[in-house]
């Protein structure tokens, strides 16, 4: 569902049983030879995401992403404790004195942080740290192409407890074009570059050629959203 001006929100029951059955299918078609991520952008209630969270348990998903809107960390935690499926929130904290009351407050497993939006590398590496200490896992969030993918590979190639890689695809087309030497993967794993710095180069005259002039957040809507609409 597109995100809104006037979220969080309250799911019907259609929408409920739809989001349920698309789940319900999917597990039944790869069975468990993938994991499922859900995530919501902080669409929801705390009450409707207790019970959208209740729906999918039986289909073992890997997270539960961004339930409710990420400002109120003791909702978020309502959620983590009601819920057996793991609750994954961070791409839109900054620093580490956002992400150490998430912690304290077990309202999460996953810690998602952007590297672009949280304060680089070292900051990152310290939420990281932070995380372990707590047995939970880092999943570097991905908004800005294959510069910042750069970055999260490095913070993850060092962090023991690193789940899983945020990508566009594999990094194809613009986004290895973009790059003088585009990121490498192998039977689905990323292999972290060797060079020096953030082991990739930015090709400037493709990085020119492509200026952005579209709109931010074009799927943001300013009108409230209900029921299927």
């Amino acid at each position: 569902m597109p995100m809104g001006a006037f979220d969080p929100r309250q799911l019907t029951l259609e929408v409920l049983d739809n989001a349920e059955l698309v789940v319900k299918n999917m597990r039944e078609a790869v069975g468990s030879k993938c994991d499922l991520l859900i995530g919501t952008h902080g669409q929801m209630t705390t009450a409707a995401a207790i019970r959208f969270a209740r729906r999918l348990e039986p289909y073992e998903p890997l997270w539960f992403e961004e339930p409710v809107p990420p400002e109120n960390l003791n909702e978020m935690a309502r959620v983590a404790h009601s819920t057996r499926i793991p609750v994954a929130t961070g791409e839109r904290l900054t620093t580490k004195y956002e992400f150490a009351p998430l912690l304290e407050k077990q309202a999460a497993a996953i810690l998602q942080p952007a590297l672009g939006r949280v304060g680089g590398i070292l900051e990152a590496k310290k939420i990281a740290g932070m995380a372990e200490a707590y047995y939970a896992q880092i999943a570097p969030h991905l908004y800005c192409g294959p510069l910042e993918a750069a970055a999260n590979i490095q913070i993850a190639t060092c962090s023991p407890n690193f789940l899983i890689q945020e990508s566009i695809e594999t990094f194809g087309g613009f986004y290895g074009e973009v790059l003088k030497e585009p990121i490498q993967w192998q039977d689905g794993f990323i292999i972290p570059p060797t060079k020096p710095g953030l082991g990739i180069e930015l090709n400037e005259e493709v990085a020119e050629r492509h200026a952005y002039e579209g709109g931010v957040f074009p799927e943001l809507v300013a009108t409230p959203i209900t029921g299927l609409e």
